[in-house]
């Protein structure tokens, strides 16, 4: 029983760290344009002359 005095702020700890990072993803545009990285790999942009 103890454990739980220790568990559970670790978790609202963890929550409150993938909160920030998710936020600052979204803010600095890493989730605009999804399809734009699946169709860069089909391009041939970089063939040897």
């Amino acid at each position: 029983m103890d454990i739980l005095y220790l568990l559970i702020p670790f978790s609202v700890v963890l929550v409150l760290i993938i909160l920030a990072v998710f936020g600052w993803a979204v803010n600095s545009g890493q989730l605009d344009e999804l399809e734009g990285e699946g169709n860069r790999i089909l391009l041939d942009e970089d063939q040897a002359p």
